[in-house]
C-alpha cells in the first residue's frame, strides 16, 4: 500500500516507539501516586513537560496534557469563553475551522454567546483585517487554525495574534495539522492558547495538548481529581506523553520539510497535468505535505475507492467528516459550488513518504480518473 493520507494519521517512528516502552510495563506506576513507582512515572511526564514547553518556548506550567487535539480545541474554547463571559459573549473564528473548533462555537451559541465565522477568499485565506473589523466591544475570544487540515493554507496567525493581544482579546490556535512543519514559537505567534495533537507528528494515538498562556483562565471540562494544575482531571496517560514529546522533538526539520516539499510539488506537477483537474487552495502559502485537487465529473468518493483498491490510500477530506454526504465546508466557504466540493480528494504526504511512490501515484491516478471518465 502507498499511504498518503499523513494528514488523517501518522506512522508511528520507531523512536517514539522505543521511548514508549518502559512505561508500558515496567514504569506503569500513576504519577499521583507517592510510592516510588508513582515517582518515577511522574519524573517522566514532567521530563516530558519540560521538553515540549522548551520546543514551544513556554513554561512547563502552561502546557496541559490533554487525551485529543479536539478535546484541546474544546478546553481551550468552552473554558475560555466561560471564564470570560461576563466582558462579554462575542467570539471569532473562521468558517474552514476544525470541527472540533465549529463544534465547540455551536454549544457556546446554545449557551448564549455569539460567533462571527469569516470567509475566506478563494484560496483559503482569511485576512488579517477580516478580523481587526469583526472586533467589537463585546469580543473576548479569536480562534484561527495555524494551517487549514483539508486544503492545506496556511493562515497569518502571528500577525492575528499581534492585533488580538494590543486590544486585550484572548487569541487560539488549532496548530494540530501545522505541527509537523511550521515554526511552534507560542511567543512569535502571539496566542494564548494552542492546541496539538500527538498522532499528526508520528507520535501515539489518544494524547495532545493545550498551551495555555500564564494568568489564561480556563473552566475545566473533565472533573474529577487534581491533575495538570486542576485543568485536566484524569491520570495521565504516562506513555502518550512521554511518546509526544519524542514525537515532538523529532518533527520540523528544515530539511525533512524541503524534501516533502519537493516530493509534493512533484506530485502536484503529475496531477495538475490531467486534463480537467484543479488545484484547491494557495500554491505557495499551503504546507509541505499537502496536495488537495479534483478532477472535473470525477465524485471524490468514486475516486478514494478506486485509488484505495489500486493500492493508493488517500481521504476525501478531514478523517472525522469521512464517510459524509455533505460536501467539504471548506470548500464551500471558499466558494466552490457543492458538487465541485465533492469532487476534491486530498494527498497527504509525510516522514515516510519516497519519490518511487509519488511517482507510482501519479501514473495510477491518471489511470483510474481516465477509467472513470470513459464510464461516464
Amino acid at each position: 500500500m502507498i499511504y498518503l493520507d499523513y494528514a488523517a494519521t501518522t506512522p508511528l517512528d520507531h523512536r517514539v516507539e522505543l521511548a514508549m516502552q518502559p512505561f508500558a510495563r515496567a514504569l506503569f506506576g500513576n504519577p499521583s501516586s507517592m510510592h516510588q513507582a508513582g515517582r518515577l512515572a511522574r519524573a517522566a511526564v514532567d521530563s516530558a513537560r519540560d521538553c515540549v514547553a522548551d520546543l514551544l518556548g513556554a513554561r512547563a506550567s502552561e502546557i496541559i496534557f490533554t487525551g485529543s487535539g479536539t478535546e484541546a480545541d474544546n478546553l481551550a474554547l468552552i473554558g475560555a469563553a466561560r471564564c470570560r463571559k461576563s466582558r462579554g459573549l462575542h467570539i471569532i473564528t473562521t468558517a474552514v475551522e476544525h470541527t472540533a473548533v465549529l463544534s465547540s462555537c455551536r454549544v457556546l451559541e446554545a449557551e448564549g454567546f455569539y460567533v462571527t465565522y469569516l470567509l475566506p477568499n478563494a484560496e483559503g485565506i482569511v485576512e488579517v483585517e477580516q478580523v481587526v473589523e469583526a472586533v467589537t466591544s463585546e469580543t473576548i475570544l479569536v480562534s484561527v487554525m495555524y494551517a487549514n487540515n483539508e486544503v492545506g493554507t496556511i493562515q497569518p496567525i502571528a500577525e492575528i495574534g499581534e492585533q488580538c493581544r494590543e486590544r486585550g482579546i484572548l487569541f487560539h490556535s488549532d496548530a494540530v495539522q501545522a505541527a509537523s512543519e511550521l515554526p511552534l514559537s507560542v511567543q512569535q505567534l502571539h496566542v494564548d492558547l494552542m492546541s496539538l495533537s500527538s498522532h499528526k507528528v508520528n507520535g501515539p494515538k489518544g494524547i495532545g495538548l493545550l498551551y495555555a498562556r500564564a494568568g489564561t483562565r480556563l473552566q475545566p471540562l473533565i472533573h474529577g481529581g487534581g491533575q495538570e494544575n486542576e485543568r485536566r482531571a484524569g491520570t495521565e496517560n504516562v506513555a502518550g506523553i512521554v511518546g509526544f514529546s519524542r514525537a515532538l522533538a523529532l518533527s520540523g526539520s528544515a530539511e525533512e520539510t524541503m524534501r516533502i516539499n519537493r516530493l509534493r510539488d512533484l506530485l502536484l506537477d503529475g496531477l495538475l497535468a490531467i486534463t480537467a483537474s484543479r488545484l484547491h487552495g494557495a500554491r505557495k502559502t499551503r504546507l509541505s505535505s499537502n496536495a488537495n485537487v479534483g478532477f472535473d465529473g470525477v465524485a471524490g468518493e468514486t475516486l478514494l475507492v478506486a485509488l484505495d483498491m489500486a493500492g493508493v490510500a488517500i481521504s476525501t477530506g478531514a478523517a472525522c467528516s469521512a464517510g459524509a454526504l455533505a460536501p467539504s465546508h471548506v470548500l464551500c466557504a471558499m466558494g466552490y459550488i457543492p458538487s465541485r466540493a465533492q469532487e476534491a480528494i486530498r494527498f497527504s504526504l509525510g516522514r515516510f513518504t519516497t519519490e518511487d511512490e509519488v511517482r507510482q501515484t501519479i501514473e495510477i491516478v491518471r489511470g483510474v480518473v481516465e477509467q472513470l471518465r470513459n464510464r461516464e
